[in-house]
């Protein structure tokens, strides 16, 4: 079975690495080809899991079409080692008699949107996210435009690193073709301009945005000047090496800068493929994730639009959010992090807003991934049809202080292992009762154990947390850092 098999490509959001380096090469990126193209119509994947098939084929019935044609877009973020990689993937998947279909630059929620809209069998990014320039990812959508099962991602390993996905190359004519979709940023501006109200609109409005000059370099400024803003754009500037570089979401500083510098009314930071964001309100504040899910709840709920009075959230969430929301009503259901999880957790609850403390903010009604500019345009919604600033809406959520401590270790043993932290964390959990919090976690990629504590005192919870990673280096440890509360939306 294809679970069984132990991961050696995929991790929690696709395959990373430094680029030309393993596993981001030209010949991985050939063999990922030759792999999403031929595992959509896998017989052992849609025998063993009815569910996958559902997902993987779009509930298309395509299966036994003579006519069909697989079609697999790609898209992109501004990255110089981009070309590189998906001249490797379209090859791949063009060997294997499939279509592509090359969007170019794109934020990865376009492309989970134009996977759907131009129905085609599964989509590509090519990203790395956050990351600066030198590194690059490959992620996988389906037809729906969720993220490629897990079951799916395992069958593509396999696939791999057993060959058999060179079995089934197509020749003469029925190798695949390549297109490229010169209109792909146009159709996504339209799908956001959608989704802001027809009956508001952004005139009297200055809105800085940062565009970390990546794939959302050309959208969110046309977006937002359409919808009648006046707009102060940085870092649209790609050069394939400047990506994230002292800009974007993990820079918010930046923005808050030209924001305080142009007296703007609001600062929008996206991230290299953005698919997240944070604010900047007109006092220079920045705002998160959970503040954002505060607000874009609280309206939802009051419209009676808010499925099952719920929001997804994940285990750093700031405690803040949970006893923000409780007084409107509103129940939080915390994931692991990551936003796949909060995906999956919102398809199986029936969810509609979810979403992480980073600034990936899901809103299923409409895209089926975190959108940095869907997200500033439903923030924009908000405050524009009441009437308030964003520094009023903020209100609504007090944050607790959180304290975060990385330990490093030599190895990665269950925490109840270990007598001495266990019990520690116990007795720190009752001296903070329901007024606090505590998370003690393995890093999913470094070798680290991550402490994190809320609190209503931070030098309090701060020694606390040390306490904790004291024990944890008797047993395990190498070194710590701490971080603050700033450095937790980097991650």
């Amino acid at each position: 079975m294809a679970n069984s098999v132990e991961r050696r490509l995929f991790g929690t959001d696709g395959v990373r690495g430094l680029a030309n380096l393993e596993p981001m090469t030209s010949e991985m990126a050939l063999k990922l080809g030759r792999a999403i193209a031929c595992v959509l119509d896998d017989p052992v994947l849609h025998r063993d899991n009815g569910l996958v098939k559902k997902r993987i084929s779009g509930s298309r019935l395509r299966q036994g079409n003579p006519k069909h044609r697989t079609k697999i877009l790609i898209g992109k973020d501004t990255r110089l080692s981009g070309y590189m990689l998906e001249t490797a993937l379209a090859s791949g998947i063009c060997s294997m008699g499939a279509d592509v279909l090359q969007v170019g630059p794109l934020p990865t929620p376009g492309v989970a949107f134009l996977t759907r809209s131009m129905r085609a069998d599964a989509g590509v990014v090519i990203s790395a996210s956050h990351n600066p320039f030198q590194d690059n990812g490959i992620k996988f959508f389906s037809a729906d435009g969720f993220k490629l099962p897990d079951a799916a991602e395992a069958r593509m390993e396999e696939m791999i690193f057993g060959g058999d996905a060179d079995l089934c190359r197509a020749t003469a004519s029925e190798i695949g073709k390549a297109f490229r979709i010169a209109d792909a940023v146009g159709r996504y501006i339209v799908f956001l301009k959608n989704t802001f109200p027809r009956f508001l609109t952004l005139e009297g409005l200055r809105i800085v945005v940062d565009c970390g000059h990546g794939a959302a370099y050309r959208v969110a400024p046309e977006v937002l000047a359409e919808l009648g803003a006046e707009v102060i754009p940085i870092g649209v500037q790609p050069d394939g090496e400047n990506i994230n570089r002292d800009c974007g979401s993990l820079y918010p500083e930046t923005a808050r800068q030209a924001v305080l510098e142009h007296h703007a009314d609001l600062g929008i930071s996206l991230d290299g493929d953005g698919d997240r964001s944070v604010f900047i309100d007109d006092e220079g504040d920045v705002l998160d994730g959970d503040s954002v899910l505060a607000i874009c709840a609280r309206e939802m709920q009051s419209k009676g639009v808010l499925n099952g009075g719920t929001v997804v959230a994940t285990v750093m969430s700031n405690l803040g959010l949970d006893l923000a929301l409780q007084g409107c009503g509103i129940k939080v259901v915390r994931t692991a992090v990551g936003d796949r999880h909060v995906v999956e957790e919102m398809l199986g609850g029936g969810y509609n807003l979810g979403g992480e403390q980073s600034g990936h903010i899901v809103f299923l009604d409409q895209n089926t991934t975190g959108d940095g500019c869907l997200t500033g345009l439903q923030l924009l919604a908000i405050m524009v049809e009441k009437g308030q600033r964003l520094a009023e809406l903020k209100k609504i959520m007090t944050k607790l202080p959180q304290v975060l401590l990385n330990v490093g270790v030599r190895e990665k043993r269950e925490i109840s292992q270990l007598p001495r932290v266990h019990q520690k964390i116990r007795t720190v959990e009752k001296q903070l009762g329901n007024r606090g919090r505590i998370l003690v976690r393995y890093s999913g990629t470094e070798p680290l154990v991550r402490i994190m504590l809320e609190g209503e005192n931070e030098d309090h919870i701060r020694g606390l947390a040390q306490e904790i990673a004291e024990e944890i280096r008797r047993e395990l440890g190498m070194e710590e850092r701490s971080k603050t509360v700033n450095e937790l939306t980097r991650e």
